[in-house]
């Protein structure tokens, strides 16, 4: 994953001490001010603390983060996400600071794609990551300046880009100097003659645990000469409790100041485990955005949304941002600049044909149908489970067919499935078919382990091991064993739960690591302590079956 998080220790301490504050007396102010800079606002803009499109619509961002600056030839992401209901995407660029520069040409390009697939694209500068305690990181002026040099491609694109200036441009050190560079950044933007939603990025690499830019958020917004500023917290491991989540989010919300979630992650890494759950239910109540990290291609794939930019490869992951409750395909709306919305395409696609079930193993099936049609286009289709009253979403798929996994052995399941139109509209139900898995479950035949070291110092390491399914079923529910040879012992583990006897191991998973599709892989990490050797364990079982190793 190319981001870095605060020290564990650190934010332990530091959440625990530190209290929830107020945004100050002042906070009342912001409705006002924002008024008042009402006939300034061109195109997506804010007013009385909601971001709106330029013709007054509430606009609510549905969507993901896209590593383009790493990743110029995924372009098809674009298309993919949208077609999965997003709303907006968050492209990853860079000033060439400390990558590849993205040209004024490329930016065009990507600009133009995300209107042509009907997104808001927010477009961020990277190199900023860290800014003060990351030696490589740029600083927001150096950021201000490149997008000043890209204002000619911007200018005009009011109505479909937000600027993200710089993404987490502080770390932990001295946080509190955020707030002077932010502010000087966002008036050379407005001295320019910019008048585009301008987004910014927390301290404390993007998650304000100590408050800097909660309570500093009245004064820069009242730098901001036209008002249309929104502020975006990035909520990882922080943010475990719904305490804390909705505390923070409140305080934004009641002083109407405009707020949201720019980053967010799920999964429990070494950090901790984030709270994802609650973060989607308040954004969804409180009716402010999210963009989920990430798509696909992070160092780390444990915040990999898909499986090598496959958007037919959900991972768990995100199964959860797309389909899960309060996620995506669920709550995201197209702008109405596109023609979504009021006034705009109203007519849902016809239903879809009666869906057939064919490859069905203990753990999985294949169900194809008949498309739907409509009058503009069907963008993707959702297939659900049926269980009496209930429905639960399993899949999206752009095309007819999706491969179903992560089901039970010997068990009956109802599927159907719906059609979805580019302006959020649905279909009535297919009618739906029944599906009875084999007898027998996962096995760990069919499966290859790489085991490496990430990280060494005195006593201790961190390790990786990676799982991947080279047979013909998905595997589920899955043991891994292996013994160490030098006494090591593993003191946390993230991605799996590890028991521990003497030098042998097992590893059951995390919900998100316990389904494996084919030619699919799982990651497990974790820190344990050494001694002056440190071999890698030369065998590995799952379920009981031998993996090859490499």
């Amino acid at each position: 994953m190319r981001r870095t998080r605060p020290p564990a220790i650190l934010l332990a301490l530091l959440a625990c001490l530190l209290g929830i504050v107020g945004l100050g007396p002042t906070a009342q102010a912001a409705p006002q001010a924002a008024e008042s800079r009402a006939a300034l606002a061109t195109g997506l803009h804010i007013s009385d603390g909601r971001l709106l499109e330029g013709n007054g619509n509430d606009f609510i961002m549905r969507g993901v983060n896209h590593a383009h600056t790493w990743y110029p030839g995924e372009t098809q992401s674009l298309a993919d996400i949208k077609a999965l209901g997003a709303n907006t995407v968050r492209v990853v660029l860079s000033n060439g600071h400390r990558w590849t520069k993205n040209s004024p040409e490329d930016v065009a390009a990507i600009v133009a794609q995300c209107k042509a697939n009907r997104l808001i694209c927010v477009l961020e500068v990277h190199d900023t990551t860290g800014y003060g305690e990351e030696s490589a990181a740029a600083s927001l002026d150096q950021a201000a300046d490149y997008w000043i040099g890209l204002k000619s491609v911007l200018t005009g694109e009011e109505n479909y880009i937000v600027i993200n200036i710089g993404n987490e441009p502080w770390g932990n050190t001295n946080p509190a100097g955020w707030t002077a560079p932010t502010t000087a950044a966002i008036q050379k933007l407005r001295s320019a003659g910019f008048q585009h939603t301008i987004m910014v990025d927390a301290p404390n690499w993007g998650q304000d645990w100590q408050n800097v830019m909660r309570d500093n958020a009245q004064s820069v917004y009242q730098a901001d000469t036209t008002g249309n500023l929104i502020f975006s917290i990035h909520m990882y491991s922080v943010y475990d409790t719904a305490q804390e989540i909705t505390d923070y989010l409140n305080a934004f919300v009641s002083a109407r100041l405009p707020i949201l979630i720019g980053e967010f992650g799920g999964p429990p890494d070494q950090y901790g485990d984030p709270d994802e759950n609650t973060m989607m239910a308040a954004a969804q109540q409180l009716k402010l955005g999210y963009l989920a990290w990430s798509w696909s291609g992070n160092t780390d794939p444990i915040l990999d949304m898909t499986t090598d930019f496959d958007p037919n490869k959900l991972t768990d992951w995100g199964k959860r941002v797309f389909n899960g409750p309060n996620g995506i395909a669920e709550t995201s709306r197209e702008a109405t600049v596109y023609g979504g919305g009021s006034g705009g395409d109203t007519q849902a696609p016809t239903a879809p044909g009666t869906p057939i079930a064919s490859a069905v193993t203990a753990t999985s099936a294949t169900l194809s149908w008949s498309a739907a049609t409509d009058n503009v286009g069907v963008a993707a289709y959702d297939i659900v489970r049926v269980s009496g009253g209930t429905e639960t979403r399993v899949a999206t798929s752009t095309g007819t067919s999706a491969s179903i996994t992560g089901l039970t052995a010997a068990t009956s399941y109802t599927f159907a499935v719906y059609a979805r139109d580019a302006a959020g509209n649905r279909s009535a139900r297919s009618a739906t078919v029944g599906v009875t898995t084999e007898a027998g479950g996962g096995s760990g035949a069919g499966c290859s382990v790489g085991y490496r070291v990430v990280g060494d110092w005195d006593s201790g390491f961190q390790g990786e091991i990676s799982i991947r399914n080279t047979g013909s079923a998905a595997i589920s529910g899955w043991t891994l064993g292996f013994s160490f040879a030098n006494g090591q012992t593993i003191t946390n583990m993230w991605g799996g739960t590890p028991q521990q006897s003497g030098a042998a191991v097992t590893v059951t998973p995390a919900a998100y690591t316990s389904t494996i599709p084919v030619g699919g892989s799982v990651t497990v990490g974790f820190t344990a302590n050494r001694g002056s050797t440190n071999s890698a364990p030369t065998a590995f079982t799952l379920s009981g079956s031998s993996c090859a190793t490499g």
